[in-house]
């Protein structure tokens, strides 16, 4: 059996999955990938293989398709977000797949909850200065009584939501899939979005992508949000609208920004974003620690493998 994998994280720590390629008599590739690869280089790739670990690649139909006229028998998408992936044109095809849930919430909410305390305690301004040789002393706020303002209740979401409540904010969440506050987190108050939008001393977005929010956050709700917000983003980049932000970060009417994904990435070199002080930035790297990646990664063989016995 020849498997491909190109889910950058896996790839970047290959070596410790050799004995069970070697279990399963798997013949690896692994690809050169930085980000994602093109359709056009994964039509030419698949095809070649028995099975495929997905990353954020462009999963379309096309590559499916070309990938069922070859070889290709399965497939696993590393991680929990799928908006890159056409499932059903897989299904429609006959090729069983399937996404590995549930195996990074905590690494990423303890990225989001990182970056909310940066934005609180501009430690990010304080260590670009000390490299300037300078010596800053911006004032910061406190977290204590704050309000997050937190989009999405998934993994990810109710990790975050138990971090903040330590940090004694005041959760507001959004989320369709609830009318009521998960299980263990009673005091998280559910709104129907953007309602309650204009509480938000931080809006922090967790939820996965899907063509009915993309966009969500734009110069509409934007206008509705607290003089000041600060923004944080750990899903996905086209939740946001990338000019309004930059518009609304220019303005002042969101005070500052912490993205870890992009609607285009890596983030274009003539992005506006880029001349904005108040920003930090990411490089869609929340899931990446040895120990979710080994998680994650084991998991994925194990479902493909699971397909490929089959």
């Amino acid at each position: 059996m020849r498997v491909l994998v190109t889910c950058p994280p896996m790839l970047r720590q290959i070596d410790r999955f050799k004995a069970q390629f070697d279990e399963h008599g798997w013949e690896v590739t692994a690809a050169n990938v930085v980000q994602v690869l093109s359709v056009e280089e994964l039509v030419e790739l698949v095809p070649q293989h028995d099975g495929w670990i997905i990353g954020d690649d462009p999963a379309t139909a096309e590559v499916f398709a070309a990938g069922k006229a070859g070889n290709l028998k399965a497939a696993v998408k590393w991680g929990i977000g799928v908006d890159n992936v056409d499932f059903a044109a897989a299904r429609a095809l006959g090729l069983p797949i399937i996404n590995t849930p549930n195996m990074f919430g905590g690494e990423v909410a303890d990225l989001a909850l990182s970056y909310v305390l940066a934005l609180a305690r501009e430690s990010f301004a304080i260590d670009r200065g000390i490299r300037a040789g300078q010596w800053p002393k911006p004032a910061g706020v406190s977290l204590n009584g704050r309000t997050l303002g937190l989009i999405g209740l998934g993994d990810i979401g109710r990790n975050l939501a138990r971090r903040a409540l330590a940090c004694d904010m005041k959760v507001v969440a959004w989320d369709p899939g609830f009318n009521t506050p998960p299980t263990g987190l009673e005091r998280v108050e559910i709104a129907a979005w953007p309602d309650r939008i204009g509480e938000a001393d931080f809006l922090a977005l967790t939820c996965a992508l899907t063509p009915a929010n993309r966009h969500m956050l734009n110069a509409e709700t934007l206008a509705k949000a607290k003089d000041g917000v600060r923004v944080v983003n750990v899903a996905r980049g086209p939740l946001i609208d990338e000019p309004a932000l930059i518009a609304a970060l220019q303005s002042g009417k969101a005070y500052s920004a912490a993205l870890d994904v992009f609607e285009v990435e890596p983030l274009p070199a003539a992005s506006p974003l880029r001349s904005l002080d108040r920003c930090i930035f990411g490089s869609h790297n929340g899931s990446n620690t040895v120990d979710a990646v080994e998680r994650a990664s084991l998991r994925a063989i194990e479902l493909l493998a699971d397909f490929l016995k089959s």
